[in-house]
C-alpha cells in the first residue's frame, strides 16, 4: 500500500533553514508528480510546492526564491528545502500524491520563533 512519510520538522528561529523529507513506498515513485501542502492552526491546507516526474517545479507564489523542492528517485524521497524561515511558515508540512486517489502523509511539524 501507499505510504508517505515525513521526517525533519522542528522549532527554529526566523531566519534559520530547514530541510524535510518525505520517503515514500508502494507505488512507482519515480512515475509520479509529488508534492508538499502545509496547514496552519485555523487555516485551510495550501499548496507549497510540486515537482513532476520529470524534475519541473512549481511553487506557491508567496513561497518562491525560499523554498526548494527536490527529489531522488533512486531513494524515493522527496525534498522541501526552507530557507529564510519566517513565523508565518509555522504550520504542519504534508507531502501529497495523487493516484486514482489522494494520499497524504502524516505531517510534520515546523515551528519558526520571532
Amino acid at each position: 500500500q501507499v505510504q508517505l512519510v515525513e521526517l525533519g520538522g522542528g522549532l527554529v528561529q526566523a531566519g534559520e533553514s530547514l530541510r524535510l523529507s518525505c520517503a515514500a513506498s508502494g507505488f512507482i515513485f519515480s512515475a509520479n508528480t509529488m508534492g508538499w501542502y502545509r496547514q496552519a492552526p485555523g487555516k485551510q491546507r495550501e499548496l507549497v510546492a510540486t515537482i513532476t516526474s520529470g524534475g519541473s517545479t512549481n511553487y506557491a507564489d508567496s513561497l518562491k526564491g525560499r523554498f526548494t523542492i527536490s527529489r531522488d528517485n533512486a531513494k524515493n524521497t522527496v525534498y522541501l528545502q526552507m530557507d529564510s524561515l519566517k513565523p508565518e511558515d509555522t504550520a504542519s508540512y504534508y507531502c501529497y500524491l495523487r493516484l486514482q486517489r489522494e494520499y497524504w502523509g502524516q505531517g510534520t511539524q515546523v515551528t519558526v520563533s520571532s
